[in-house]
């Protein structure tokens, strides 16, 4: 009988044209060509395949939307069942940590290391910054991580709950990219404990991936009520209420949402409802994770949106209005249009916001250009309007996914040496 993963592997047709690489993956990831290794029972050449494109591997193989990146391209996907590539992709990050194997021996670091090599200060440690300074560790470059944290990795730590990513997994693959060379100082918050000008002054350059944690509300009558959280604060500091024998309102229709609602369900909440305001297809939260909540017995309140919170001190009740979409000119999707008359309330003991991030307060005040929305604007390199500073993830408003996220990381790593290797031929 075959291994469950022989059969995963097999089931892959390796394309020529590779859609689930070139379409499906943002970071670009020789799909077909892991796998390919992974037939043959080559596990460091397919680890090695992974490490030229991405220094996430077992995260990605784990917390990545799937469905809606590569495996949504996955041609297997037009008449059946898609290629497992998630699962597959963790499978070989596990093995290659059983066998011992390393970023540094992949990257072949020492032969790389220059006499004296450029600075550059990499200001956040999540998956954006964690990426970038592995990549300019890779080309020689000195390379320090300053995290407001105790700890690396940002969401990947706080932000997702344990049941869907093991932690000590998140620290073995920082340690990895620490062992390439990169230095940390902990505790330190821009505009703070450290200066933009202070570090453009003692560094080549600087990559900004601060993150965009603060939840963002809806600005409805009531929010300011006790009871009413933020559900990127509750995730980030695991500081929750006591749930016990209540029913919780969740807001939202994204992974975060799904978090919150599974987490405080296991927390002993007697009823999770997550409310969203468009169709159940619409949500952008992965389909694995919703039906995962449907399974743990979380509802889900579709065409749903919130008029106000009710309660005196604290929440006891909410107003919901019905919605139906509608398709607007000039709009992609439909929009949520609320339904007259259409108004009622539930009790609720405690709702969580949880309708995506807004950038930290700290990068709001460095003297860089911003859009409308608080993100620092970066061009095709990801220099911001100072030529010495670089941005990426969330700060830059890149699309929400770790994936995406480390993709900056990556790409601006690359334009930081081109930058850096341009200034050093004009002097």
């Amino acid at each position: 009988m075959k291994e469950p993963i022989q059969e995963k592997v097999e089931y892959c047709l390796n394309c020529k044209v590779k859609p689930c690489s070139n379409k499906g993956c943002p970071l670009g990831n020789d799909i077909p060509g892991f796998i390919q290794a992974v037939k043959q029972g080559n596990i460091k050449e397919a680890y090695s395949i992974q490490c030229e494109t991405s220094v996430l591997p077992g995260v990605c193989g784990r917390i990545c939307p799937h469905q809606k990146q590569c495996q949504g391209s996955c041609v297997r996907g037009i008449k059946g069942e898609t290629v497992k590539i998630g699962d597959i992709e963790a499978y070989v990050f596990d093995k290659a940590m059983e066998m011992g194997l390393s970023l540094r021996a992949m990257y072949d670091l020492p032969s790389k290391v220059q006499a004296q090599p450029k600075k550059v200060a990499v200001v956040g440690g999540g998956p954006a910054g964690l990426t970038c300074a592995a990549f300019l560790a890779r080309e020689g470059v000195q390379v320090t991580i300053y995290e407001k944290h105790s700890y690396l990795g940002g969401l990947l730590m706080h932000g997702i709950p344990d049941f869907r990513l093991p932690k000590e997994l998140v620290q073995k693959t920082i340690e990895m990219i620490l062992a390439l060379g990169v230095q940390v100082q902990y505790g330190k918050t821009i505009g703070k404990e450290i200066q933009l000008e202070t570090l453009k002054q003692d560094y080549d350059a600087i990559f900004l991936a601060i993150g965009a944690n603060q939840s963002s509300k809806m600005g409805v009558e009531g929010e300011e009520l006790e009871g009413v959280y933020g559900g990127n604060e509750l995730l980030e500091k695991n500081e929750h209420p006591d749930y016990s024998g209540k029913v919780v309102a969740v807001v939202g229709g994204g992974n975060v949402a799904m978090d919150c609602a599974r987490t405080i369900k296991r927390k002993g909440a007697k009823e999770v409802k997550v409310i969203y305001r468009r169709a159940r297809e619409q949500m952008p939260a992965e389909r694995k994770e919703i039906e995962e909540a449907e399974k743990e017995g979380i509802e889900f309140l579709f065409q749903n949106n919130i008029v106000k919170i009710l309660g005196e001190s604290h929440v006891n009740k909410v107003e919901l209005i019905r919605t139906e979409l509608v398709k607007k000119e000039g709009e992609k999707r439909e929009v949520p249009v609320n339904i007259e008359n259409s108004n009622y309330q539930i009790a609720v003991d405690d709702i969580v916001m949880a309708l995506g991030g807004m950038v930290e307060d700290e990068a709001l005040y460095l003297p860089l250009n911003h859009n409308q929305w608080g993100n620092i604007i970066v061009n095709e390199a990801y220099q911001t309007s100072d030529p010495k500073v670089f941005a990426g993830g969330d700060l830059a408003g890149i699309k929400g996914t770790v994936a995406w996220a480390a993709k900056s990381g990556r790409e601006a790593a690359k334009s930081i040496v081109k930058f850096m290797e341009s200034k050093t031929a004009k002097c």
